[in-house]
């Protein structure tokens, strides 16, 4: 086989491939990807438009984590490792996330031998089918028994994470609680099974409004339940809030004579902030339920929503 057609085809098998795949030389030079690279790259509206050879793939990484990326950190790290023949394979586990879809990739760094010089293959393969799997293992222990909606443990884990992701690349986040008006006194009137069907209702109407991965709807405690919109400024969140306020008005039981059935209604309170290093969650969360407490003292049945800053005091 001559030459060209060596290189063509093993060029081919390379193009063949569902992962993707970037050689680099030892400076962190990129000087080869595969198609399965470009057509992600491509789909993502991140191609490069003068082409990826001599764009160095170490400086990228270097810049997320200056950003305070901390996969970027560990990539740069781990390629650093398998340069300096510290290691001979690094593996790493992490999200790639688009506005519409979950997604998590294994990245693999392996060196080339080559008679003239050492070479650095690099390749991320789609992992997303085996983490959603795990994911949905672990949601079991996540789930609120009642309302089939995300419990308070995995509000806490979720806000955490969500808050280091809108420090990390300076967005919005906000959050709501939903109180039910007078729930007591719909327990005591109708007993404590409609109160149930209350909360299993009104947090099947709340889900519909999470649709993002960057959002989360939990039942935060008792009759309280809770949102979550990542990436989202004050005004986004109140169109979102009021538009639930709406449907909350609508909802109906089917298990109740239509005279019989009481018209529910709740309580919001909406705070919104673009958080900052050395702050914390719980800031947030304080101002939402304040703002909560106003709705309530205002004679409930209302939205009562701000936005929180940090800089004061």
């Amino acid at each position: 086989m001559r030459k060209d057609n060596e290189i063509l085809f093993f060029t081919s098998i390379l193009d063949s491939i569902s992962e993707h795949i970037v050689v680099i030389d030892h400076n962190g030079d990129i000087l080869y990807v595969n198609k399965s690279w470009q057509r992600f790259a491509q789909k993502n509206d991140c191609m490069n438009r003068g082409g990826w050879e001599g764009v160095n793939y170490l400086a990228a990484c270097d810049y997320s984590a200056l950003a305070g990326d901390d996969f970027g950190r560990r990539a740069a790290q781990g390629i650093r490792k398998i340069i300096s023949s510290d290691t001979d394979l690094f593996y790493l586990e992490y999200p790639c996330h688009s506005p519409d879809e979950k997604r998590w990739f294994m990245m693999r760094v392996a060196q080339l031998k080559l008679p003239a010089e050492n070479l650095y293959v690099i390749s991320h393969q789609n992992i997303t089918e085996r983490i959603l799997a795990e994911e949905h293992v672990l949601s079991l222990s996540r789930i609120d028994g009642l309302t089939k909606i995300a419990n308070r443990r995995h509000f806490d884990t979720f806000l955490e994470n969500e808050w280091s992701r809108c420090i990390r690349l300076n967005m919005p986040i906000s959050i709501a609680f939903i109180d039910i008006d007078h729930f007591k006194e719909l327990n005591d009137t109708h007993g404590h099974l409609f109160g149930d069907e209350c909360l299993r209702v009104l947090a099947g109407t709340i889900q519909k409004f999470a649709k993002r991965p960057s959002d989360l709807c939990a039942r935060y405690g008792g009759d309280e339940l809770a949102i979550i919109f990542g990436n989202t400024t004050l005004e986004e969140s109140e169109t979102l809030i009021n538009s639930l306020f709406s449907a909350v008005r609508e909802i109906k039981f089917k298990n109740m004579p239509p005279k019989k059935a009481p018209q529910i209604t709740v309580s919001i309170g909406l705070a919104n902030v673009c958080p900052k290093k050395e702050t914390s969650a719980e800031e947030l969360i304080r101002a939402a339920d304040t703002y909560l407490y106003t709705a309530k003292k205002n004679g409930r049945n209302r939205i009562c929503s701000g936005r929180l800053n940090l800089d004061a005091g």
